[in-house]
């Protein structure tokens, strides 16, 4: 099963945890995806994974590649192929902004959140630079730090 709702009404299927963790993040984007209706039934028992999925943009779309959607248990011969490329629904300046973006040197699109808002599933990714080894380690040491102050009051 899906998540419960969140305050802003999003039902969470599956996040990215390590994405915070492995890239600096700036600017975020929801997009709407398209899909097939075992995927939608699948997504609705919980069966995802992002881990190691990324956004692209090829000919002008843009599209969510390498995300796992389990078939679904109850389809017949007609269901849908786990690891297939999705269509997801920007604004045409908003693709153009990611596609400037990414070409740019160290800069990804990652995907961070599948949901459902409203009964349309949505995906929440972000644009951001790998971090290395020792970004890594001091935002650990910044984040322990923050955490004894937060303990000490």
């Amino acid at each position: 099963m899906a998540k419960k709702k969140n305050d802003d009404g999003r039902k969470i299927i599956t996040s990215h945890r390590r994405a915070r963790h492995d890239y600096q993040i700036g600017e975020t984007f929801e997009a709407g995806i398209v899909l097939l209706g075992t995927e939608v039934k699948s997504l609705r028992d919980g069966h995802a994974s992002l881990k190691e999925a990324f956004v692209a943009i090829e000919k002008g779309e843009a599209w969510l590649l390498g995300s796992h959607i389990r078939e679904y248990s109850h389809g017949n011969i007609n269901n849908h192929a786990p690891r297939r490329k999705r269509k997801l629904l920007l604004h045409a300046h908003e693709i153009h902004k990611i596609q400037q973006r990414v070409t740019q040197k160290g800069f990804s699109a990652i995907p961070m959140t599948l949901y459902f808002r409203g009964g349309k599933a949505k995906l929440e990714f972000g644009l951001g630079k790998g971090k290395k080894l020792h970004d890594k380690r001091q935002s650990e040491k910044a984040k322990a730090a923050k955490r004894d102050m937060r303990d000490a009051i």
